[in-house]
């Protein structure tokens, strides 16, 4: 009987080429030492954070800007130095992060008081405590000693949607309390609408400093992809033209150096398991179809009805009335029809702007104010992904609203 043998699929992939040098520069966790093009708001935070080198409490800050404007990394980046300088003038300074999107961590009150215990070394219950009582710990944890405690609460626009801002007026309200240490709050957002969901008390104690980040353009982002690519993939591995057509795209669909970073990685995975030595133009347009497919329709998927409706409404129009720039108005006046044939209550058209704001955030629509000079300004609002995949998402959503 002849022998069978096994051959190991993974043999053949032993001895590729790899046109990655250092992939981990091209992870959404990469933390560069470098920050690009974002000179003045580092400035800007380091001269609202600096009063904490003579111990008096710095004011709070919100800053806010789209996804991938480089809101975190460059406060991560400035309170790093400072925490750096603190220990050589061994002054009492610590900073506290927290991922307000991280379930288990951020996503009830208790959780998230909890996760600032833990990151002050001590241990409580995940759940079963009074508030009060969990309250009262963290009170008494930070005021052991003289110290400035910076919390950073990253996407909370994130937690306030999920537990409200009742939190945030203690954390605001804590220092009058304290007598020895001192608390100020950086929160980070990238909802550009999230302050009016705010109480007006919590808006006035949290918003004293506001810093906004804007889109990169694409020069910024040929600069930064440029980087990622030398640190991160083999020489000449990457021609110019590549990198140039990347941060133009990106540019002009939403500003977002992360998905940029993304779509270049991908097309880098796909030129290689092409067994190509280079990354071409066309792994860059298939890697953008892939991203495109994918986050989208996993990201409608996640919606609640009322926000498919007026994604549906958005693609209606620009299908069937070609409409390319739309207004609100006009997104409201289809949105309308739409909720009778669903049998779907229907919201007011402030609902609706709001809705479209929280798309715009995700990425799923693009929303642009543009100025008419004398005559004022207006929204534009357009789809952000692909037209081949315009036909597939309205009957995608015409299933979902229908179950």
């Amino acid at each position: 009987m002849k022998e069978i043998i096994k051959k190991n699929i993974f043999k053949s992939h032993l001895n590729e080429t790899n046109i990655f040098s250092n992939k981990k520069v091209l992870q959404s966790n990469y933390f560069p030492e470098e920050v690009f093009h974002r000179e003045e708001e580092i400035n800007t935070i380091a001269d609202i954070l600096s009063p904490a080198l003579n111990m008096d409490k710095p004011s709070n800050i919100f800053i806010y800007g789209k996804t991938g404007t480089g809101k975190t990394l460059t406060v991560k980046h400035t309170t790093e130095q400072l925490v750096e300088i603190a220990q050589e003038e061994k002054l009492s300074l610590k900073v506290i992060y927290i991922n307000c999107k991280l379930k288990k961590v951020a996503d009830t009150e208790y959780r998230l008081l909890a996760s600032l215990i833990e990151h002050l070394g001590e241990q409580v219950p995940t759940t079963g405590l009074p508030t009060d009582k969990i309250y009262d710990i963290f009170y008494k944890l930070i005021d052991k000693k003289e110290c400035i405690y910076i919390i950073i609460l990253d996407e909370i626009d994130q937690l306030v949607k999920k537990i409200g801002d009742e939190l945030l007026y203690n954390l605001t309200r804590i220092n009058s309390e304290l007598k020895k240490a001192q608390i100020t709050l950086i929160g980070i957002a990238n909802d550009l609408t999230f302050t009016s969901l705010l109480d007006a008390r919590v808006k006035s104690s949290l918003s004293e400093e506001e810093v906004l980040f804007d889109p990169y353009n694409a020069v910024q982002i040929k600069t930064i992809l440029k980087d990622r690519v030398d640190k991160g993939f083999v020489e000449d591995s990457v021609p110019p033209g590549v990198v140039a057509k990347c941060a133009a795209f990106a540019a002009r669909e939403h500003g977002d150096v992360r998905r940029a970073i993304e779509l270049l990685r991908i097309a880098g995975e796909i030129a290689q398991r092409s067994k190509k030595d280079k990354v071409t133009i066309e792994d860059l347009d298939e890697a953008r179809d892939k991203i495109d497919k994918d986050n989208v329709f996993e990201a409608i998927k996640a919606q609640p009805k009322q926000q498919q409706a007026v994604i549906y409404a958005i693609i209606k129009n620009k299908m069937e009335k070609k409409q390319e720039k739309q207004q609100t108005g006009q997104i409201y006046g289809t949105y309308t029809d739409i909720v009778k044939i669903f049998s779907i209550r229907p919201l007011t058209q402030r609902r609706i702007s709001d809705i479209i704001s929280e798309l715009d955030t995700l990425g799923l629509i693009n929303q642009k104010v543009i100025s008419k000079g004398r005559y004022g300004r207006t929204t534009e609002i357009s789809i952000n992904f692909a037209d081949n995949y315009l036909l597939k998402i309205k009957e995608f959503i015409d299933e979902s609203i229908k179950n």
